[in-house]
């Protein structure tokens, strides 16, 4: 049975959120914090090494009750049963949405099609086990016999974010082995890599479901034509792997049936990471370290099933996200992970959130009448404090923020740990409390400025704070916490998309740019004038083409 269709806005819950909303819109959150005084331990979520503040929040706890109620009034419960037991919840495309199923147990039991897929997908696993310690331990090796030191990841979408993303955040682990990342179809992208690359140590995994992608099929045809310069055609077999479900157009490629890695149609590609798409993050960081990321997202995949909706991350932070999005008007998110190595964290995040929930057609088929998909951007901190922070805390615009912080440093340098983390936790303190002009005043006479200059400079030196951000505090960031936090964010994207009746997992919006795509791309590679473009377009291309 397909998913329910409810327009949120229909809801008695929606309603009473709406007078709700009057009611404390303009309340700040110092107000809050008075008359709540355990609400930053009646706001917090504590599960394993996860420690979720939610309190620098402009809500009450009936604002969380109210939203709890639109869940429940639109059956997030049923839709969640749903996702995990492989209905057809794509129903758009007619597929099932279980990306779930990759990093369950073995002797679990997930069916399509009224057959277990755990089997397959645990010989899959096996086969990646096999590859990825074979190339690490250099018992495989290239076609003039020597141990390969490049790993190469062709692809695009989900086949590049989401392996490059977490092969940065583990760099901490990684080992001998150097991974690269080619995606976009610019040839100054795919040469400036070719560069750094020795054709007798390199292997190249091309990661494509349907091996038609333009994009990853251009870059894997010139570095092709550029490795048979240097070796002949028999080596590509040994250099060339493929994750994808064509098997005969990855044959025709030259590459060997037994380096085929197999993708299924039940596994969108913005949350294809933890399948045989994730083959270079089992090369980068070795295999054991992506099983960990594996259980890890099994976990919150375990939480998220299990726990009360008070108490559940992903359900807590997406009805947030919807607060903020459907009453606030608040257009977009800022992500800020307190750790250079998820400086791909947020970029990741954009496809997964953006691509996912950018919809204006509800599950009727109707034009939407309220937002769907919010904008997703950020930087890591400290350096987004030097860059952005600064229309946050005084720009006309309401942004809620994720912080995402670890306890504990890697390379163990306490001093900058320290000085890292204080920083962490003041921007949510400033951007909760602002500085009022009492506070301004009393600087400023501190440095015995004349009254004239103090009141000049004062309505710039004021902040007036009530910005919401939740607090993601973690333990250490490991294979199996960063496992836990992608999930998260996955079954965020998850409950909003029920509750703002839309289909989360298509992407007929990426579709059409490539379509209008490959026919200029005749039009430039022919001699004949075509004239049946709007007269910019057609300007456009005109000029470009003088320009040879």
């Amino acid at each position: 049975m397909a998913l329910k269709t409810i327009n949120p806005t229909t809801t008695k819950a929606w309603r009473k959120l709406q007078v709700h909303f009057k009611a404390i819109e303009h309340k700040h959150l110092k107000e809050l914090f008075a008359s709540h005084q355990n609400r930053a331990n009646d706001m917090t979520l504590k599960w394993d090494d996860f420690y979720i503040d939610y309190s620098k929040h402009r809500i009450t706890k009936e604002t969380l009750d109210l939203l709890i109620e639109l869940a429940n009034e639109v059956d997030l419960k049923d839709a969640m049963n749903k996702y995990f037991g492989g209905v057809v919840i794509n129903q758009t495309e007619g597929r099932e949405v279980l990306h779930t199923a990759l990093r369950n147990s073995e002797n679990a039991e997930v069916f399509v099609n009224q057959k277990n897929v755990m089997p397959e997908i645990f010989e899959v696993k096996n086969k990646i086990k096999n590859f990825s310690n074979n190339v690490i331990d250099g018992a495989l090796k290239s076609y003039t016999n020597k141990a390969f030191t490049d790993i190469v990841n062709i692809g695009i979408g989900g086949s590049d974010l989401g392996p490059a993303m977490v092969v940065d955040s583990l760099a901490y682990y990684k080992n001998h082995l150097t991974t690269h990342f080619v995606s976009n179809v610019d040839g100054d992208h795919v040469n400036e890599v070719i560069k750094k690359l020795n054709p007798e140590t390199t292997l190249f995994v091309i990661v494509s479901k349907t091996f038609t992608t333009q994009e990853t099929l251009s870059n894997a045809n010139t570095i092709r034509e550029w490795f048979l310069k240097n070796a002949p055609q028999s080596a590509i077999s040994k250099h060339f792997v493929a994750v994808s479900t064509n098997i005969e157009k990855v044959k025709d490629f030259g590459i060997d049936e037994d380096n085929i890695f197999p993708m299924w149609n039940w596994v969108g590609g913005r949350f294809s990471l933890w399948s045989a798409v994730g083959l270079s993050i089992s090369l980068a960081v070795g295999f054991d370290n992506f099983d960990k990321l594996l259980i890890g997202a099994h976990k919150m995949d375990e939480h998220f099933k299990s726990e009360d909706f008070d108490k559940n991350i992903p359900v807590i932070t997406a009805l947030l996200s919807v607060w903020y999005n459907n009453f606030f008007n608040a257009e977009s998110e800022a992500v800020i992970p307190y750790s250079q190595y998820l400086n791909q964290f947020a970029t990741y995040l954009q496809q997964g959130i953006m691509e996912s929930n950018g919809k204006s057609i509800d599950r009727n088929g109707d034009k939407v009448n309220y937002q769907t998909g919010t904008i997703i951007w950020g930087e890591p901190g400290t350096n987004s404090q030097h860059a952005f922070f600064q229309l946050i805390h005084q720009g006309t615009k309401l942004i809620p923020a994720e912080f995402i912080g670890f306890a504990q440093s890697l390379h163990g340098n306490q001093d900058h740990q320290d000085k890292l983390m204080s920083n962490f936790f003041a921007q949510t303190e400033a951007l909760m409390n602002g500085k009022s002009k009492a506070t301004v005043l009393e600087e400023l006479k501190a440095q015995s400025l004349s009254e004239e200059k103090m009141k000049e400079l004062t309505p710039f030196k004021v902040f007036e704070g009530n910005k919401p951000t939740t607090t993601i505090l973690i333990k250490k960031l490991t294979p199996e916490s960063l496992g836990k936090l992608i999930a998260m964010y996955e079954h965020k994207i998850f409950v909003q998309g029920i509750i703002w009746n839309i289909f989360s997992y298509d992407q007929f919006g990426v579709e059409l740019g490539k379509q209008l795509a490959n026919t200029i791309l005749k039009e430039l590679q022919s001699e004949n004038v075509i004239n049946n473009h709007d007269s910019s377009t057609q300007s456009l291309i005109e000029y470009y083409q003088s320009l040879d």
